[in-house]
């Protein structure tokens, strides 16, 4: 009978031991739900800046921001949103903001550089590359540089940021073709014929290059069309172009031969060919 009071005794000492490390293991679960909180909120604003549709996205980053007006994180996204939703202007003001702050970055000054550039506004894009530490070395910065020079016609300084930006990215599709457009304005033909050809090899689905391949032979009076992949449309497509820089170049006869042979291929009735085909008598 004796043992019972001491029984008692530790089984109270145990469900006090038990009570008193209860608090700690709630906190320890809240904390454990608070980091996952985290993560699915990142997982959201990820799938939301780059999947979502372009116009729900600044919705939704636009409420975000307004419940967080002090998160730069938030207005990256935000301004990034802008963009691709065709509102580079609104981007800009953001960014041009944010890249006032003390928590601005290089980054920050390569994507208001590129909405700026998307609103024309060459000039302002320079200053913000030119304030970018040359150490901060990205694809985005030097695809930029590469179009800022191109658009002051410093040739050789673009054709050096194009090289570097197509050696900094798996994907260099884009960026070849636009350093292939670059060669056909400064009327470098042949050079700009093998920057398409490289950026197809990258990317064989990229209408872009493939009709600017065909700007580039025509200039040549290579009239007939490259050996690359292309749907029946595309090969209409690409005739017409082709017929129209024949044309143009005074080729009339060959022009009218390849605007019938584009009727002839597309699918469908080829209205701006038949239009065309007509004006010349065809």
């Amino acid at each position: 009978m004796r043992r019972h009071p001491v029984l008692m005794v530790l089984c109270l000492s145990g469900t006090l031991g038990l009570a008193a490390c209860q608090p700690s293991a709630d906190t320890a679960s809240k904390k454990a739900l608070a980091s996952i909180d985290e993560v699915d909120q990142a997982n959201i604003d990820q799938i939301m800046l780059t999947m979502a549709d372009p116009e729900e996205a600044v919705a939704y980053f636009t409420k975000a921001v307004a419940s967080k007006p002090d998160d730069p994180a938030l207005k990256r996204a935000l301004a990034k949103s802008l963009i691709r939703a065709g509102k580079p202007d609104e981007a800009a003001t953001l960014l041009a903001a944010l890249t006032a702050t003390p928590a601005a970055t290089a980054e920050d000054r390569v994507t208001l550089a590129d909405a700026l550039i998307r609103n024309n506004d060459w000039t302002g894009a320079k200053a913000q590359l030119d304030a970018i530490p040359p150490t901060y070395e990205t694809y985005d910065r030097y695809r930029l540089e590469a179009m800022v020079a191109d658009s002051r016609k410093d040739w050789k300084k673009a054709d050096s940021f194009y090289e570097i930006a197509s050696g900094m990215t798996t994907k260099p599709a884009g960026v070849l073709n636009n350093w292939g457009f670059s060669k056909l304005a400064r009327k470098d033909y042949a050079g700009a014929e093998r920057l398409f050809i490289e950026a197809l090899t990258f990317d064989s689905s990229l209408f872009t290059a493939k009709n600017n391949l065909v700007l580039a032979r025509g200039a040549q009076r290579k009239y007939d069309l490259p050996v690359i992949a292309m749907s029946q449309t595309e090969r209409s497509e690409l005739l017409y172009t082709l017929a129209l820089t024949a044309i143009k170049q005074g080729d009339v006869t060959v022009g009218k031969g390849l605007l019938q042979d584009a009727i002839d291929t597309n699918p469908q009735y080829f209205e701006a060919a038949e239009r065309s085909l007509q004006a010349l008598g065809g």
